[in-house]
């Protein structure tokens, strides 16, 4: 194959203009071309009445070093082809089959590649299926009580189920995991374009059916998913791992624990602080949920107010305050949602959230400023966690448990706000005006302030007044990491710390990639199961 790179046609142009593009760069004849494969299509809109699509792709065609030779062109080459490879089986033989707690993307994708290979896993959720726990949080969202095991953080699909399922990530990916990833989505009902396109993303609506279409699979293959079934204690000896206690008094016996439990397990995390698994705390990021017309930010990345073939514009934005900080934007929602995503009684969260047609009136995205274990104090591993709660019972406590808005004037202003003003909210649960600043740290509203100033200079109208803020945003990532060795177990022989809750991903993607690195690992040491 030869691979074509920095290909540049116009966004609404046809499959025969590919092709006949692809031809003119290799000083071929069209009818000469066997096959195309886009490898990457990003958009370029830095010229505004230029926008084009810009192409990676790879060209089958006879005599391929001939033709590279005579294109002479340094964006023309022979493709090396690459392809996903599992190891082979170790020699080990299992007592018991692996166990997987959580179902989130590393626990599901450790689960699919570990049922395909022959070890029948057990995963263990402590919410409820996909389709139920749709039902429980829309229920929650229209004022029902929140369930503190089935939630936005909690049950099949974790946390990333409701968000916009972006699917990019910054990991480098010489072992094609990041493209092994992306085609078991496309495999459970996933767009085929997400192979491609620079920002890939499904959808809340379209991602939970492919997460129960994964779990069909694992079943299918020998493997068992239980709902409801929440690991209370570990039973470890020696060192190492014998088995789990399930709903304070089922004992499931194992030898190879996943653990794949996502950044809100808190309760998880202190059995296993009980239980003397080493972790430690580590920085993560703090902030509120910011929301603008996305007919704005069109206008501002476009330069118009909507875009038929492109969608809804969507941004990522970084900032160096001078004082240190660092403030960015996070899981940017094009036509999204603001949502309650609570997981505790008494305290309150918020994340973000898009439908697969992004057809919502507002962009969203998390502000967010990086907090040390030096902010909140390093004296216990679990340090973290303690920060986030007294941030979401603070405010749970400033808006009777709604979620608290705040105008971004009125933030400016420190003064609570009274009405919106020409943005109109989009939010997934009650909301109410409150004054945020009253339960954020002082360094963090300042911070968040010169961010939102400085990203006005590149987003036209982002520090407008009547943006809304929406707080706290505080499960970005993990607050606690659980070091591993290179073999992926913990120092508690047995168990396998693994995505982001674990400390080692920070997102749908690399979670799931983190997923296949430990079943990789445990394919390694062990043979399948049963024998």
């Amino acid at each position: 194959m030869i691979r074509i790179n920095q290909l540049k046609l116009p966004v609404d142009h046809t499959q025969e203009a590919l092709w006949a593009k692809a031809a003119k760069a290799l000083k071929i004849p069209v009818k000469d071309i066997r096959s195309i494969q886009i490898i990457k299509q990003s958009v370029d809109a830095r010229k505004k009445e230029d926008i084009h699509f810009t192409y990676s792709i790879d060209v089958e065609t006879e005599k391929e070093e001939s033709v590279v030779h005579k294109a002479k062109s340094g964006d023309i080459g022979i493709s090396e082809k690459k392809e996903y490879v599992f190891p082979k089986p170790g020699t080990k033989k299992m007592t018991d089959r692996p166990v997987i707690i959580g179902t989130g993307p590393a626990g599901l994708f450790c689960g699919i590649m570990l049922a395909r290979h022959g070890y029948q896993p057990l995963l263990l959720e402590r919410g409820e299926s996909v389709e139920k726990r749709m039902e429980a949080v829309d229920l929650f969202w229209k004022g029902g009580m929140l369930r503190p095991d089935c939630n936005v953080q909690f049950g099949e699909g974790g946390a990333g189920t409701f968000s916009d399922g972006k699917l990019n990530t910054l990991v480098k990916d010489p072992l094609m995991r990041n493209r092994k990833v992306l085609e078991l989505f496309v495999e459970f009902g996933a767009d085929p374009s997400i192979l491609y396109v620079n920002k890939p993303h499904i959808g809340t609506d379209v991602l939970s059916g492919i997460v129960k279409g994964m779990r069909e699979e694992i079943i299918r293959l020998g493997g068992e998913v239980r709902f409801n079934s929440t690991v209370t204690d570990f039973i470890i000896e020696d060192n190492r791992l014998h088995g789990v206690v399930i709903n304070e008094k089922e004992r499931i016996m194992a030898e190879v624990l996943v653990l794949a439990i996502g950044h809100s397990a808190r309760d998880t995390f202190e059995i296993l602080n009980k239980r003397k698994v080493p972790m430690e705390a580590k920085a993560f990021a703090v902030g509120l949920r910011i929301q603008h017309p996305q007919e704005s930010i069109n206008r501002s990345q476009y330069g118009t107010g909507s875009h038929p073939i492109l969608g809804p514009a969507d941004y990522k934005l970084t900032h160096q305050c001078t004082k240190g900080r660092g403030v960015y934007t996070f899981c940017m929602c094009p036509g999204g949602y603001v949502v309650n995503a609570s997981s505790e009684e008494k305290r309150l969260a918020v994340n973000g959230m898009s439908y697969h047609k992004r057809d919502g009136v507002n962009a969203n995205s998390a502000l967010i400023v990086t907090v040390t274990p030096e902010d909140f104090g390093n004296t216990t591993p679990l340090a973290g966690i303690a920060y986030q709660r007294q941030l979401e019972e603070a405010a749970f406590l400033s808006c009777s448990g709604k979620i608290p808005v705040q105008l971004y004037g009125d933030f400016k202003k420190n003064q609570p706000s009274k009405d919106f003003g020409s943005v109109e909210p989009a939010f997934k649960g009650a909301c109410g005006f409150a004054n945020i600043r009253e339960f954020l740290p002082e360094y963090l509203s300042e911070s968040l302030i010169e961010g939102v100033e400085a990203f006005d200079h590149r987003i036209r109208g982002f520090s407008r007044p009547d943006a809304i803020l929406a707080g706290v945003e505080s499960r970005t990532s993990s607050p606690v990491r659980i070091p591993r060795d290179e073999a992926f177990e913990c120092s508690v022989k047995g168990i396998y710390p693994c995505g982001e809750g674990a400390g080692y991903a920070g997102g749908i993607t690399s979670a799931a990639m983190d997923g296949l690195k430990v079943a990789e690992a445990i394919a390694t040491g062990f043979q399948g199961f049963p024998l």
